[in-house]
């Protein structure tokens, strides 16, 4: 069974730090490039980051660039997200997902994608 599932998440102040975790399992992980979404209430889904299977390049979304950091691990299946200097407009519930070919920032190259875990920042 192929599985993406994401820890980490929580309610933290503004420019508090948080590390998310995607363990992956049931598929080839150091095959596949992972991308990092996040979807705030009552919006769609955006991306966040997008890293290589091999973890270099890595891609990131303006909003986050300087201030969160994607990477793996593939001995253990698992991708990070490192997020610094949180805002509250970082609200959001965020998801990973393994990428298929396409553009890094479109939801529709992720074909497999976790159950989400919630951040919540809090001026």
């Amino acid at each position: 069974q192929v599985r993406l599932v994401e820890s980490g998440g929580g309610f933290v102040q503004a420019g508090d730090s948080l590390t998310l975790s995607c363990a992956a399992s049931g598929l080839t992980f150091s095959r596949s490039s992972m991308g990092w979404f996040r979807q705030a209430p009552g919006k769609e889904s955006t991306f966040v980051a997008f890293i290589y299977r091999s973890g270099d390049p890595t891609y990131y979304a303006d909003s986050v660039k300087g201030r969160f950091t994607i990477s793996r691990d593939n001995d253990k299946n698992t991708v990070y997200l490192q997020m610094n200097s949180l805002k509250p407009e970082d609200t959001a519930v965020y998801y990973c997902a393994r990428a298929t070919s396409g553009v890094p920032y479109s939801v529709s190259t992720y074909d497999i994608w976790g159950q989400g875990t919630q951040v919540t920042v809090s001026s």
